[in-house]
């Protein structure tokens, strides 16, 4: 009896030990360089968006990073999805409920807009940031955990996706970001289709 409990628990501790999943979702303006050895992200000013995901299995993992925005380090203690920014600027985003286009909301209400609006721009200013409200304001040379599930989408800035397929019957986790100049711009095109108060 007391071979079998020694052995559960030995199986046990090496089933805890090699599940420590930690997905990086590094996003940059142009390439990055991620040496999980060496542990450094390494991220030029380039072109355009780019987004790079790396696995790592350890209990704690730290990296530094060489970016833009300069030098920083990153310590990853919990396992989940992260997102890890070395972009020169401050991205920030929120959970999404995609649906299929077939049943996307096409028309909009006035309120539903300001609402919008109110909601992108406080979270341009950081504000209402929680993880418990599933948005995040994530600055340059730094990483945020985005949940616990590997297996969450991430949507990064400048992408058009509007709607996503059910997957075994349910809405996957989604989470969209946007850098803060895009948001900002965002705001100005829905701020455009207000309708003024009527005093």
């Amino acid at each position: 009896m007391k071979k079998y409990l020694l052995a559960v628990g030995l199986l046990t501790g090496m089933v805890s030990c090699s599940n420590q999943e930690k997905l990086l979702v590094v996003m940059s303006k142009g390439d990055a360089n991620i040496d999980v050895n060496a542990k450094t992200i390494t991220a030029t000013d380039g072109a355009g968006h780019v987004m790079k995901n790396v696995e790592v299995n350890a209990e704690k993992v730290s990296f530094s990073i060489s970016s833009p925005a300069g030098k920083g380090n990153i310590d990853l203690t919990e396992n989940g999805l992260y997102v890890v920014n070395v972009k020169n600027d401050t991205i920030i985003g929120s959970l999404q409920s995609y649906v299929t286009q077939a049943t996307t909301q096409t028309v909009v209400s006035q309120e539903e807009l300001k609402h919008k609006i109110d909601s992108l721009q406080l979270l341009t200013e950081g504000k209402n940031v929680s993880a418990e409200n599933h948005n995040f304001f994530i600055l340059p040379n730094t990483a945020v955990r985005i949940t616990g599930n590997t297996d969450a989408l991430i949507i990064g800035p400048y992408h058009q996706m509007q709607s996503v397929e059910k997957i075994d019957g349910k809405i996957p986790e989604v989470y969209r970001f946007f850098s803060v100049k895009e948001a900002r711009e965002t705001i100005r095109k829905m701020t455009a289709l207000t309708v003024p108060e009527k005093k």
